[in-house]
């Protein structure tokens, strides 16, 4: 017995040694569609990708950051203005992404959508204040998603969708963990639907990085404007000392 559990230990460590060294080869052509490349992670994940020779397709929010990406980027990079909360604006970055592929498929979407949302007792909250993150990075991540299958289908490429996992843990109200719990059902259950086509899924489950982390102003900001328009009953039921603390 002690000698088969050792067998199936070594397989295991040989057999992860071997994936980890496996790298795709001819990388001219392959094209991955990433959203949210303004900053932080989607930014530095385009310019790395562009670097190693990929045909990089990046959804930027603002024609600023899709001129500054494509500054410091090589010149098969290409930038798309995308608002995840918005169908048309979805539509046309998908109807940019099939021409740009020419027919050849999509190798790869990365999703990486992280709408903000006010951080406060889910008693504070208006249901606007769940659609304004819901809309984005979970109903965004969907539709963008299923538009795009078919080009994924194609290449028989690969999803891989980044979410926090801080969002995981149910220690804040609003619709960030919603989303993120949510983007992590979706994508388990298309990863089983997807494995006929040959279409991989991956999560990456990542922690907070210092270029995606709200400022604290501006969570006290949220913090007042939510407490300010409460009412005299809700607002008397929680005490300042709550609001303080």
């Amino acid at each position: 017995l002690h000698i088969a559990i050792l067998a199936s230990i070594l397989s295991l460590i040989i057999y992860w040694l071997i994936r980890d060294r496996y790298r795709v080869r001819n990388l001219s052509g392959k094209h991955i569609f990433i959203t949210g490349c303004d900053t932080g992670l989607g930014n530095s994940l385009a310019k790395w990708l562009d670097r190693r020779g990929f045909s990089v397709i990046a959804a930027c929010a603002t024609e600023k950051g899709g001129q500054e990406l494509r500054s410091c980027s090589s010149l098969s990079l290409k930038t798309v203005k995308l608002n995840l909360a918005d169908s048309n604006s979805i539509a046309t970055a998908v109807v940019f992404v099939t021409e740009e592929t020419a027919g050849k498929g999509l190798f790869g979407l990365v999703s990486n959508a992280e709408g903000t949302a006010p951080v406060a007792p889910i008693d504070w909250l208006r249901i606007e204040d769940f659609h304004s993150v819901l809309d984005v990075n979970l109903l965004g991540l969907i539709e963008i998603t299923l538009k795009l299958l078919p080009l994924l289908k194609k290449a028989e490429g690969r999803v891989v969708n980044l979410i926090n996992a801080k969002g995981l843990m149910a220690f804040v109200g609003g619709g960030y963990s919603l989303s993120k719990w949510g983007m992590e059902a979706f994508s388990d259950t298309l990863r089983i639907e997807m494995q006929h086509f040959g279409v991989k899924l991956s999560i990456v489950e990542h922690g907070f990085f210092k270029a995606g982390v709200i400022n604290s102003d501006i969570m006290e900001k949220y913090l007042f404007e939510l407490w300010n328009r409460l009412t005299p009953e809700i607002r008397a039921s929680y005490g300042e000392k709550y609001f303080v603390e």
